[in-house]
């Protein structure tokens, strides 16, 4: 913020074209827990194909000896696949169930990672790696425990495949999941849904913090802006990707198994069940089946999370990131 702002609670111009609304101390956090929501919110619409692509490849060939993990033609064939088997509009199935996780999900492990890490910064204004890293996983596993409702309804609308699940809205979805599987059935997944999410949220959002500073820092881009956050959210993207990928195929495949009548899956007794019987049978690779989406989908998500985040913010007249 400039110098000249105009005081708290009030509306600023610092160029003809810029107009900041500077915010009191004591609703950044509200502020931040808000534009983290909404600026995921925005990433979800953005790569919702890229998510559908990466959900159908992770069920492919389950539990098959044959399988092999997916590669750039792989991908591009299942594209054209869904397009003319599904139409285009496929490519958006789940969309309204994922932006209803990112604005619980999101809202809170983008909020609650400003705000545990703010105990832990030291006199000199500066947090350590492995502080960011413990509130990323906390603030991540809270958020995705409390959403994984929406996340079971948006993988069985995007795969629509073995678990015969066809709904056509999020409320019908609701309604027979509790009907068939009763209300633990919406939390189906749950664990893995949770690993998940602390280990994106410990590498995602800390890699970027520490990228960012680290490029500051050793004045590599001197600046805020567009290029560091682009820079960093693409760093950030690839090492969330890698350290997420297996347990986001553990989770597909578990909130995506077929039931039986008590509502149980046919599959897999647990993640570490999904687990062996993946290894077992398509080898440690298959764990990373679905890994180019997962990456293509995970590193413009950053991007534009991060990007969308850092504008917001500097309109609430919030510090950057």
């Amino acid at each position: 913020m400039n110098n000249n702002t105009v005081p708290v609670g009030t509306l600023t111009t610092t160029t003809p074209s810029v107009i900041i609304v500077t915010q009191p101390k004591e609703n950044y956090m509200f502020y931040r827990f808000l534009f983290g929501g909404f600026s995921c919110m925005a990433a979800a619409s953005v790569t919702n194909p890229i998510d559908v692509l990466k959900t159908r490849l992770q069920i492919q060939g389950e539990l098959s000896t044959t399988a092999t993990t997916t590669g750039r033609n792989g991908l591009i064939k299942s594209t054209i696949q869904i397009i003319e088997n599904e139409g285009f509009l496929a490519l958006y199935k789940g969309l309204g169930p994922s932006l209803l996780r990112e604005s619980t999900y999101s809202t809170l492990r983008m909020g609650g990672y400003d705000l545990i890490k703010g105990y832990f910064v030291d006199s000199n204004g500066k947090t350590n790696l492995l502080s960011k890293v413990l509130s990323g996983g906390v603030s991540g596993a809270l958020g995705a425990s409390i959403a994984n409702p929406s996340d079971l309804i948006k993988v069985r609308m995007q795969a629509h495949s073995m678990s015969g699940a066809k709904y056509q809205s999020i409320s019908q979805a609701f309604i027979e999941i509790i009907e068939k599987e009763g209300i633990r059935g919406l939390y189906k997944g749950v664990s893995p849904t949770t690993q998940r999410a602390a280990l994106l949220t410990a590498s995602q959002i800390p890699s970027y913090d520490h990228f960012k500073h680290m490029l500051l820092d050793h004045k590599v881009i001197e600046s805020e802006g567009l290029k560091l956050h682009t820079v960093s959210s693409i760093l950030a993207g690839f090492v969330a990707s890698v350290a997420t990928s297996p347990v986001d195929l553990i989770k597909t495949r578990i909130m995506n198994q077929p039931i039986d009548q008590y509502g149980k899956g046919t599959l897999y007794k647990s993640s570490f069940d999904c687990l062996v019987k993946t290894v077992k049978a398509e080898g440690i690779l298959g764990l990373y089946k679905g890994f180019i989406p997962n990456w293509l989908r995970i590193g413009p998500h950053t991007i534009v999370t991060f990007i969308v985040f850092e504008y917001l913010r500097k309109l609430g007249g919030i510090p950057p990131v």
